[in-house]
């Protein structure tokens, strides 16, 4: 529905590039994450290297777009949309907002525990706030994968609202984000 700040009834393009940055970044870091054990040996630290810069990508980018939708006014919601799909809706988006925030911070404290250092591209380095400790190591790790399969199904359901809005309400909802 537009309104006098969208008049194309779609969210600012700041906000759509904020999105889509994350959905990318995203496109990368979650398929690596999941073959780094596969990898052969001589390139698997090149595949962390990836997932973690990218990873603390993600964490600024998301923290910029949470930022920017608590000032910025979003499009109004569609009228007539029932309101379990919009508290359905809200608790996604709202668990993805947290999930990828604390996701990239329990892999860092991960890398940390582990032993290894964050150089963010290569270039910054990151102060460990931990030191080597493996039994720790291992329970950040399998938080960090449980939140990072957790993630996957939160994008499963925010794709599916989406294709649900699209195809079978035809409301116009992936208008407003494309």
């Amino acid at each position: 529905m537009p309104d006098a700040l969208h008049p194309d009834g779609r969210y600012s393009g700041v906000a759509r590039g904020l999105h889509w940055l994350v959905v990318v970044l995203m496109l990368v870091v979650l398929p690596v994450g999941v073959v780094i054990e596969y990898v052969k040996e001589e390139v698997k630290l090149t595949f962390y290297a990836i997932h973690e810069s990218l990873g603390f990508l993600i964490l600024i980018v998301v923290l910029l777009r949470l930022s920017y939708r608590l000032f910025v006014q979003r499009p109004p919601p569609f009228p007539g949309l029932p309101a379990h799909l919009r508290i359905a809706g809200h608790a996604v988006h709202w668990a993805l907002y947290a999930l990828l925030i604390v996701q990239p911070v329990f892999g860092f404290l991960a890398t940390n525990a582990w032993g290894f250092p964050l150089r963010w591209f290569g270039v910054i380095p990151i102060p460990s706030p931990l030191g080597k400790d493996e039994p720790v190591a291992k329970i950040l790790s399998a938080v960090h994968e449980t939140i990072g399969w957790t993630i996957v199904a939160l994008l499963i359901l925010h794709v599916g609202g989406t294709l649900y809005h699209h195809i079978v309400r035809r409301d116009g909802t992936l208008y407003r984000m494309l």
